[in-house]
C-alpha cells in the first residue's frame, strides 16, 4: 500500500484527448513509471490541473473517470462557455502537450472492505458529475465479486450523455449487478419515471419502486449543488444515515458574507461558528506548519481566509478550487478559532476533531495555528 504523502504537482505530458460529446472531452495523461505509485488513484478521487500555456496560474480539479488499479489516468473536462482551459484543451490541446497536474486527492469513494463482503450502492449524477460516479462503479464491480450498484445519471438529451460507451459497456459485463438508469430533461423517455428533472418528488419515487433505502449501504451523490443539496437531505429525511450518503460538488454557490461575531446563515452546510471577532481592520497572526516547517504570517485584512495567509509564506500551501469543495487545502485546527463558510469536502467527523478547509476558514482571534500535516 503506497504511504500517504502530500498532493504535489509534476508535470505530465497528455497522451490523449478523446471528444465524449459536443461540449466534453477525456483528457488522459502519460504517467511515467518512476511516478506511477505517486499517481495510483482510489476510485473517486481527483486532480487539479495548470496550464503553462495559458500562464493565468489557475487551478483546476478534475475527476478521474478511471477505475482504481487500472494504471491509468484519465479525467472528464466539460467545455464551460468562457472556460479558459477547457477551451484550451478542447480546442488546442494535443498529444504531447504538458500541464502540470497534481497528485490524485479526496475521499469521494465507497469504504474499505474484506474481498467478498456483500454491498449495495447508489451513485446519482448530473452531467459531468459522472465521472467520478463511474470510476466507483467500475472499482466496485470489478473488486467487490458480490457488490451490486444502480447509477441514476441526468442530462439534458440523449446527446450530451458523457462515457455512453464506458457506461453500456459496463451494463454488458455486470449486466447482473449494475443497473443503469438514464433520466432525461429536455428529451422524451419512453418511462415516465426517467422524464424529467430529478427533483424531490422524482427521488421519493425512485424509491418506492427501484431503489429501495433499506437495501443500499452507501449513496453517491455528485452534480450541482441545488440538486445535491436536495436529494441529500430527501434520503436523510428517509431514515438514511449521514454517513452512508457521500456527496461531491461540482460547484458550491457562494456563501453571503457575514459580519464579524455572527453566526454565518445556515443553508445545510457544515461550519463552525463563530465564537469570537476582531477589530475592524485588524488582521489575526497565522502560525502554520507544512512539510515540518513552521511559518508565521499576520493577515493584511481582517476577515481573509487563513490560505491566503499561508500562500505569503508559503507558495508551495496545498489549495485548488477555493471553494470548499475539493479539500485540497485541508489542515488542522491547533490554536484559535476560525469561522468556516462551507465545507463540503469534510466529513462530521473530521469537523469534530479540528479539520478546517483553509480556503473557507476566517479567523475569529488574534492567533490561530494550523497544521498542514496533521
Amino acid at each position: 500500500m503506497r504511504v500517504a504523502t502530500r498532493a504535489r504537482f509534476h508535470p505530465l505530458p497528455v497522451a490523449s484527448v478523446q471528444p465524449l460529446t459536443d461540449d466534453a472531452i477525456a483528457l488522459t495523461f502519460d504517467v511515467p513509471p518512476e511516478l506511477a505509485d505517486a499517481y495510483a488513484h482510489t476510485a473517486g478521487q481527483h486532480v487539479a490541473i495548470t496550464a503553462p500555456a495559458l500562464d493565468d496560474g489557475a487551478r483546476r480539479s478534475y475527476s478521474i473517470w478511471t477505475p482504481a488499479g487500472s494504471g491509468r489516468l484519465s479525467v472528464g473536462v466539460k467545455v464551460l462557455p468562457g472556460g479558459a482551459f477547457s477551451t484550451y484543451a478542447a480546442e488546442k490541446l494535443q498529444p504531447g502537450d504538458v500541464l502540470d497536474v497534481l497528485t490524485p486527492l479526496g475521499k469521494f469513494g465507497p469504504r474499505a472492505l474484506p474481498v467478498g463482503e456483500q454491498r449495495s450502492y447508489v451513485g446519482i449524477a448530473a452531467g459531468s458529475g459522472i465521472t467520478p460516479i463511474l470510476s466507483i462503479a467500475a472499482t466496485v464491480l470489478a473488486q467487490q465479486p458480490r457488490a451490486r450498484i444502480t447509477v441514476a445519471y441526468v442530462n439534458r438529451t440523449s446527446a450530451s450523455v458523457m462515457f455512453a460507451e464506458e457506461l453500456e459497456d459496463l451494463k454488458d459485463r455486470f449486466c447482473d449487478r449494475f443497473q443503469l438508469l438514464h433520466l432525461l430533461t429536455r428529451e422524451p423517455g419512453r418511462v415516465e419515471l426517467l422524464s424529467g428533472r430529478l427533483d424531490r418528488a422524482r427521488l421519493e419515487r425512485l424509491l418506492d419502486t427501484l431503489v429501495p433505502p433499506a437495501d443500499v449501504d452507501e449513496w453517491f451523490l455528485c452534480g450541482p449543488h441545488p440538486m445535491v443539496v436536495e436529494l441529500r437531505d430527501t434520503l436523510l429525511e428517509r431514515g438514511v444515515e449521514q454517513r452512508a450518503v457521500h456527496t461531491e460538488l461540482f460547484h458550491a454557490d457562494p456563501m453571503p458574507t457575514h459580519p464579524a461575531g455572527r453566526d454565518a446563515p445556515s443553508s445545510g452546510d457544515r461550519r463552525v461558528a463563530v465564537n469570537a471577532s476582531l477589530p475592524a481592520g485588524a488582521g489575526a497572526e497565522v502560525r502554520l506548519t507544512l512539510d515540518g516547517r513552521t511559518s508565521t504570517v499576520r493577515l493584511p485584512v481582517s476577515g481573509a481566509p487563513v490560505l491566503e495567509a499561508a500562500l505569503v509564506v508559503r507558495p508551495d500551501a496545498p489549495f485548488s478550487c477555493r471553494g470548499g469543495v475539493c479539500g485540497t487545502c485541508r489542515a488542522r485546527l491547533v490554536e484559535g478559532t476560525v469561522t468556516m463558510d462551507q465545507s463540503w469536502a469534510l466529513d462530521p467527523d473530521e469537523v469534530a476533531r479540528g479539520y478546517i478547509l483553509t480556503c473557507q476558514s476566517h479567523p475569529t482571534s488574534e492567533r490561530v495555528v494550523v497544521d498542514f500535516d496533521g
